[in-house]
């Protein structure tokens, strides 16, 4: 392999007396200059971040980081109460539960959001991404939610304030309307947007990759997890949820088995 085609890097340099995260010396420019919002976002996009792209990502790391007792939650519990020495691991197990269904489903709503944008005539792109999702009797990414209901009201506040941002082109707010008039149009009901429909928007505004969005959730996740286990250190649950699952959960095989009642 020559010199020209040899992977590269440009997030990071050192020396024997310095540390440079891109082309910023890490003592003299970051360190009691900057936030971690800042630095995480000059790393990920490559670009000093503007003050509303702070604003924006501080707005979504802050609405991802906690739902109570959700699988990842209940994962980090379950791996810290069998394995407390590590706490790094517990953390992974709950992450792992950052996909499609759960926390990271901002990605499979901005990859509809970049169609509609993509789209000659986005109010018909949109009406076509209902109807197909009818149709297969799936949900819409970003929209619907179990338990907050009629509305998801982290997800209008969330536009509210990005829609006040002079800075943002609103475009992909703008497609996350038009898909939401038009889930509301096939569906014949009003189905709220939610969280995460709204972060995909408002991530597209500040230029993030759709295939990056999920990153955004990891991160503020494990901040929730490591609280999580703080709590477990201080109030453990792991146990009782083993155990409510032992008793909820019957053997119905012809082997012997334990007396729940």
């Amino acid at each position: 392999m020559s010199q020209q085609d040899k992977p590269v890097t440009r997030l990071c340099s050192h020396t024997l007396t310095s540390l440079h995260y891109r082309d910023a010396n890490l003592v003299e420019d970051l360190l009691g200059k900057t936030t971690f919002t800042e630095v995480m976002l000059m790393q990920i996009l490559g670009r000093t971040p503007r003050p509303v792209d702070m604003r924006i990502a501080d707005m979504v790391l802050v609405v991802l980081m906690e739902h109570g007792l959700t699988p990842s939650a209940i994962a980090t519990r379950l791996i810290y109460m069998s394995a407390p020495e590590n706490l790094q691991g517990a953390v992974s197990a709950g992450l792992l539960a950052v996909g499609s269904s759960f926390v990271g489903t901002m990605e499979n709503c901005s990859q509809l959001l970049d169609r509609i944008l993509a789209a000659q005539d986005p109010d018909a792109e949109a009406l076509a991404i209902a109807r197909d999702c009818k149709a297969r009797k799936a949900p819409v990414p970003g929209f619907g939610h179990h338990l907050h209901k009629p509305v998801d009201p982290r997800a209008y506040k969330l536009l509210e304030l990005g829609e006040a941002e002079a800075d943002l082109s609103g475009a992909h707010i703008g497609a996350l309307k038009r898909l939401s008039a038009a889930v509301d149009e096939v569906y014949g009901r009003a189905i709220t947007i939610n969280a995460t429909g709204a972060v995909a928007a408002l991530l597209g505004e500040i230029g993030v990759p759709t295939a990056v969005m999920r990153g955004f959730a990891v991160i503020s996740r494990a901040a929730g997890l490591v609280a999580h286990i703080v709590e477990e250190q201080q109030s453990p649950s792991g146990r009782y949820i083993w155990d409510v699952v032992e008793e909820a959960i019957s053997y119905v095989g012809n082997a012997p088995h334990g007396d729940h009642a």
